[in-house]
Order: structure tokens, then C-alpha cells, then sequence
């Protein structure tokens, strides 16, 4: 069988690969610690599952518009308004499958190929196979641990190229926890504006920040700059709705369009049912939202004091999401080499940092259990000690 030239440059999902590695292993009747998990493991708050299960039976099951229902879009403009101080009518909101399915259709409709799209590493495994995908480039600018793994704008500034497309802004950021201040987004703003580049930023981690630090969403911070963004976000990481699959898009009227257009000829609607969902965990109580964040925070910091108490491993501290990116440079393993070592030896899985751009890290979860968090971090110190 003969494949196109755009399926076979494409990589798997390392994430999901040691997923399904410590799946199968525990299936097998081993006790795996899991830290791969990119997905909270908290339940779906019960008023949304409520609401869910009502629109089954009022038999809310049929087609719906390509892009949302405009009761989902409404609710999406409202929360805009609320958190993110930035004005958008329904017609400039796409929703689709997942914020994952939104970036991947963004990326289909603007790039062609020979484009080039602005990374910066360490960065989510997915952001690199899209734009292959689509037919661009790729470019890489790094950022680094001294700097909270907080890109220099300059830096974007020297991988601008006329072929330049678009830089990719993820901010609480996978997998680094990084967050982007209200001056460095500006800088960056200003320098898309000045380039006529498009902005695509990543916000899916935006109600998962910690110690009284408050998002800022780089639309937020002029006309011209949200003129030059596309924010993606989803109800995915926020209310534990990984499975309902829902996220969402907000840009320009006519570039909606175009995703409509897409959606219409590929997925068609998100479900039905999940939109519902949708707009009660959008619109309803948030009580339950900061109730995990406070979790998440505990065990961040307990994460943290355990690892940089440990020999030949260390981490810098997360300021959002629920990652800690921890550096194995002292151990003399690549990434790949510790993540396996690590599973087969101690039977604790975690994600090779090569996979986000880095083969000097690895990326361990703390979206599990406090009590398999610690069971996890004993078995990591008794292997250090032995390595």
C-alpha cells in the first residue's frame, strides 16, 4: 500500500503511546504509577451531567450547525466578556470537537504550503505534526528554564521570516506550566501587529493557575492585536470534560466562516448533547472548578518538594496547568532511555520530554491521586538511588 507523503512524516503521540504502555501493563496485573495522564481525574461536575442527560431526554440528539448552536456561542461570547475582558459576537465563535480539532482545522485554513508557523519549545507534541500536517514549517524558538521557560520576544523577532504565518502562544503552558506576563504578551503583540502575523493562542489551561496569579489573554490588550489573534480554548482540562469533547474558537467573522466550511465537510456538528453540557459548565457554578485548582495547587507543591529534595533530578515551579517538567540532565539518560528505564524498572510511567522539544526533561502529571503521587515519587527516589 502506497501512503500520502503527509502520513508518513507523521509522528505518534509519545503521550498517548506510554499511556497505552501502562494501561496494557496494569491490565496485565502489574501495579503501574501513572504520571503520563493529560487529563484531570476528577469526575465531570454533576450539574453538567445533569444537564447532559436532560437534553437526551427532551431528545436533543439531532444535527445542529456545523460551527455550534447559537445558544453555546452566546454563552462562549458572555464568558469572553466576563474572564477575558474582550467583546466577540456569535459569529465570530467556532466551536468543534475538542480544542485539539480546533487548532487543527486553524492551522489547515490558514497555512500553505512552504508557510512557516512559530513554536516555542518546549511546547505540546501536537503543535508540530498540525502544522506538517497542513503543509507548512515549523520553526522552533526556544525558551528556557532560567526564564520559567518564558520565551524572549526577540528571539520570536529573529525567526521571523516572510514566509511567516503565524506564532503559537500557549499560556498556562503544556508542559512547562509557564504563564505569560501582561508585558512580555505585549511585546509580542506589538511585534505581530508590526509584522502583520497572526497570533494563535492557546488558553485550554487558563482556570488552572495557581498562587493569586491572573490569566491574561493577549486579544485582551488592543484592537490591533485581537485583529491579529485566534483564541482557542474548550471545557476539556477546565471542568474534567475530556471525553465530551468540546472546545472552541474565536476570530474574525470571516475566518469562522472558514471553519464552518471545513467542520461541514469533516466532523460536521460537535455533538449535539456535549454542546448542552457545554453551556451549563460555562454558565453554571464554578465551585467546582476552583475546588480542583486547590487540589491541583496541594499537590503541585508536594510534587515539588519531594523532587528537588531528590538526587540527579529538579524542577522549577509551575504557575499553571497540571505538569511539573522536571530535568534529568544530571543523570546521563535521554529522556526516551529514563521514561523507559523508569517503567520497566520501577514501574512508574512518564512522558520523555522529547516529545515536547526537550530530551533534558521529563514530564510528570500531577493530575492523580495524592496517594498514587506519593506511592509514584518513592518508587522515582529508591530508582534515582540505584541508577
Amino acid at each position: 500500500m502506497k501512503f500520502a507523503k503527509r502520513a508518513l512524516q507523521l509522528k505518534s503521540s509519545l503521550t498517548l503511546a506510554i499511556t497505552s504502555k501502562a494501561k496494557e501493563m496494569k491490565k496485565n496485573g502489574l501495579d503501574v504509577i501513572g504520571f503520563g495522564a493529560g487529563e484531570p481525574d476528577f469526575d465531570t461536575p454533576k450539574s453538567i451531567k445533569k444537564a447532559a442527560i436532560k437534553a437526551i431526554h427532551d431528545g436533543f440528539t439531532k444535527y445542529t450547525p456545523a460551527s455550534g448552536t447559537l445558544d453555546l456561542k452566546k454563552i462562549i461570547c458572555e464568558k469572553f466578556k466576563k474572564d477575558n475582558k474582550i467583546i466577540y459576537k456569535p459569529e465570530e465563535i467556532a466551536v468543534s470537537c475538542g480544542a485539539k480539532h480546533s487548532l487543527y482545522n486553524i492551522f489547515n485554513i490558514l497555512c500553505d504550503r512552504g508557510d512557516e508557523v512559530i513554536i516555542i519549545a518546549p511546547y505540546w507534541l501536537s503543535y508540530v505534526e498540525m502544522v506538517k500536517l497542513s503543509g507548512a514549517r515549523p520553526r522552533i524558538v526556544q525558551s528556557y528554564e532560567k526564564n520559567d521557560f518564558v520565551v524572549n520576544p526577540e528571539d520570536i523577532r529573529k525567526c521571523i521570516t516572510k514566509r511567516t504565518k503565524a506564532i503559537v502562544i500557549n499560556s498556562p503552558s503544556n508542559p512547562t506550566g509557564a504563564i505569560y506576563s501582561k508585558n512580555v504578551l505585549k511585546k509580542i503583540a506589538e511585534l505581530a501587529v508590526f509584522k502583520n502575523i497572526l497570533i494563535i493562542s492557546d488558553e485550554i489551561y487558563e482556570k488552572l493557575i495557581y498562587d493569586g496569579i491572573k490569566n491574561v489573554s493577549i486579544a485582551s490588550l488592543g484592537k490591533k492585536i485581537k485583529e491579529h489573534t485566534i483564541t482557542v480554548n474548550g471545557v476539556s482540562k477546565t471542568y474534567s470534560m475530556t471525553g465530551w469533547r468540546i472546545g472552541y474558537t474565536a476570530a474574525a467573522s470571516e475566518f469562522i466562516k472558514k471553519m464552518s466550511a471545513l467542520q461541514s465537510h469533516s466532523t460536521s456538528n460537535p455533538t449535539s448533547i456535549s454542546q448542552v453540557a457545554a453551556v451549563e459548565a460555562l454558565s453554571g457554578s464554578q465551585k467546582d472548578v476552583a475546588s480542583m485548582r486547590r487540589e491541583f495547587a496541594k499537590r503541585r507543591d508536594y510534587m515539588l518538594k519531594r523532587i528537588n529534595a531528590m538526587d540527579m533530578i529538579l524542577c522549577s515551579k509551575p504557575k499553571g496547568a497540571f505538569y511539573l517538567f522536571c530535568n534529568i540532565s544530571k543523570t546521563g539518560l535521554d529522556s526516551q532511555t529514563f521514561c523507559k528505564r523508569l517503567l520497566d524498572e520501577a514501574l512508574v510511567a512518564c512522558v520523555p520530554g522529547i516529545a515536547f522539544g526537550s530530551d533534558k526533561h521529563i514530564r510528570l502529571s500531577f493530575a492523580t491521586a495524592m496517594k498514587d503521587i506519593k506511592e509514584g515519587l518513592d518508587r522515582i527516589e529508591k530508582w534515582l538511588s540505584k541508577i
